[in-house]
């Protein structure tokens, strides 16, 4: 930081009460008052540097003059400066001080016409030598006009400051030799032999918004940085001026700011979306979600949401499960927000089903690794105990049937929200597993399906048809020893049929010589269950044959099959039905089964 020192005399202002005055044997003869302070002074050390205090001098013609000053810019500390310059009086200017004092000194006439050597010549050769030749000396210089902005504007303070900053920026990184800032974390100094690309970030994110933009916009309009470049100094601004969403409750004084708190981050977000590149990946898709996050929190304009939207799902493909875990700040009670994950998937996919014909290999390889970042998601928020599971349906059915070539990430994803979700209806059970095609399982998962008490009987037995038709047998498969990691709970080791007789219900099936539904195809339960459902001798109980026919029937209806026809096309089911029974099976079941 650069200085200029001016005058040889001690500081003799002293203050009584509201009043400034200067320590002399004179009286005083000049009474200034600026807003409430009042400054008693002399005509002989003032009036010949001030051309302003002259003319209003000589218009009173009285010994004793009493002259307002309230429309001085910068105020009692502008003229201070300028009224100690006068007295010869030492006064220290730098970057800080420069704007109030210069602006004071052009009030006030302090020129080269009024008498030589004059202040306002002595700080515009200390801004042009010292504070447009210094980084950080300009940075501070214009942080200052904020507060004088229409002054610094017509002085052209900002526009010859801005000049200065946009010409260092410009400047390859090997000959930049000036202080800057950079506290990103795992940069050392010391490792480097040149400065980063993005030296200059930190130091122009301290400006105000209107700044930065003019900033922003002069170094677009050279089109000598890349995108990416720009883009992260619209990151590290945001990160210094907008309030951190992500976390799961905020600051209390972003929770309890005003309305003029937030008016001031909507704007500087606003501003912020206007100035991302058009480069697709001038910004990080994690840094859009950010954006997205926050304009919702803080009611951004319709254009401005829609325009993070699309840009969002443009880069939907880079995203990682760390960009998509954001609190939601809505009223509901659950804590991610899946509307919003949601929203911009639905954008991808307008754009992917526009875009598909093109290149069909390349809009695959993309709807799948999008459907896998999805399912993903969908084992975080499946954990949070608020999180309804019809949103849950919603995100999952969202992507086409080709984007899941399996479903074993899917099914992980609903039998976490089973385990934390005990108490869900029956009803919302069946609509969450329907999501599911069974005949896109791995065996492993199947196994694991045939075991789990928190499936509805439904899904358990639309596994064995289809498993029937793989000719497995995932009753008497052996789980992998990973197998409680993978699904994120224990499975229950004891199969129907174990070490007992084999069921009597053993419905023959239609093509000759196929294996019978039996045994193999029997769903699993948990020991109390097994024991509560199987008779002494092995066989179903009455209330078990009857839930495992009541399952099979509704499944034939659902599909509009009669019995013995096969499913042709959908992806889900193609069960070989059961033939008809004997007389004497007719018989044995009729009145069961009403």
């Amino acid at each position: 930081m650069k200085f200029m020192k001016l005058g040889t005399r001690p500081d003799t202002f002293y203050t009584e009460e509201a009043t400034r005055s200067v320590s002399s044997d004179v009286p005083s003869d000049l009474i200034i008052q600026i807003n409430s302070i009042k400054y008693l002074l002399h005509k002989f050390p003032l009036l010949p540097k001030c051309g302003l205090l002259q003319r209003l001098c000589v218009d009173s013609g009285d010994p004793a003059v009493t002259i307002e000053l309230h429309d001085i810019p910068g105020g009692e500390e502008a003229f201070e400066l300028c009224a100690k310059f006068c007295y010869g009086i030492t006064i220290n200017l730098s970057a800080h001080n420069f704007v109030p004092a210069f602006c004071g000194a052009k009030f006030l006439r302090m020129t080269e016409s009024i008498e030589k050597g004059n202040l306002v010549l002595k700080l515009e050769a200390f801004f042009n030598s010292c504070i447009l030749e210094g980084w950080k000396d300009s940075i501070v210089t214009l942080q200052t006009t904020e507060k004088l902005p229409e002054w610094s504007e017509n002085l052209g303070i900002i526009r010859r400051c801005i000049d200065s900053v946009v010409e260092k920026i410009l400047t390859h990184p090997s000959k930049v030799t000036w202080s800057y800032t950079y506290t990103r974390p795992g940069y050392a100094k010391k490792r480097h032999l040149s400065v980063p690309k993005d030296w200059w970030t930190e130091d122009v994110s301290d400006l105000d918004i209107d700044l930065f933009r003019c900033i922003i916009t002069a170094i677009r309009s050279t089109n000598l940085l890349p995108p990416q470049l720009i883009g992260e100094a619209l990151h590290v601004y945001a990160c210094r001026w907008l309030p951190d969403t992500t976390k799961s409750s905020l600051p209390e004084s972003s929770a309890s700011q005003n309305e003029e708190a937030v008016e001031k981050h909507r704007r500087v977000l606003e501003t912020i979306v206007s100035m991302i590149p058009t480069d697709r990946r001038s910004v990080s898709f994690g840094f859009l979600l950010r954006l997205l996050n926050g304009a919702t929190f803080l009611g951004v304009s319709p254009a401005t949401k829609s325009e993070l939207i699309r840009r969002s799902s443009w880069q939907l493909e880079e995203a990682t499960i760390s960009d998509l875990v954001f609190p939601s700040h809505s009223s509901d009670r659950h804590f991610y927000d899946i509307d919003l994950v949601r929203t911009v998937l639905e954008s991808f996919l307008v754009q992917w089903r526009r875009q598909a014909s093109a290149d069909e290999g390349e809009s695959v390889r993309t709807i799948r690794k999008v459907a896998k970042l999805i399912d993903s998601y969908l084992q975080v928020v499946a954990r949070d105990v608020n999180m309804p599971a019809i949103k849950v349906v919603y995100l999952a059915e969202c992507l086409p049937e080709i984007a899941r070539p399996e479903h074993d990430e899917l099914y992980k994803a609903i039998n976490i929200y089973l385990k934390e979700h005990p108490d869900l209806s029956k009803a919302e059970k069946k609509r969450l597993c329907r999501i599911l095609d069974c005949q896109k399982l791995s065996p492993e998962i199947c196994a694991h399906v045939v075991r789990n008490e928190r499936l509805p009987l439904r899904t358990v037995v639309q596994v064995l048809f289809f498993e029937q038709e793989r000719g497995t047998r995932p009753t008497s498969q052996k789980l992998p020893p990973s197998e409680d990691t993978l699904v994120g709970h224990p499975v229950r080791s004891i199969s129907r049929g174990e070490n007992h007789s084999k069921p009597k219900w053993e419905p023959e099936v239609r093509s000759g010589g196929a294996q019978s539904i039996g045994k193999a195809t029997m769903p699993s339960f948990s020991e109390r269950d097994h024991h509560r459902m199987m008779k002494s001798d092995g066989r179903l109980s009455l209330e078990s044959e009857r839930k495992v026919v009541k399952e099979i029937r509704e499944l034939e209806m659902e599909k509009g099959k009669e019995i013995g026809e096969e499913r042709v096309s959908g992806g889900k089911l193609k069960p070989k039905i059961m033939e008809k029974r004997s007389k004497s099976d007719h018989g044995r079941y009729r009145g069961r089964d009403r």
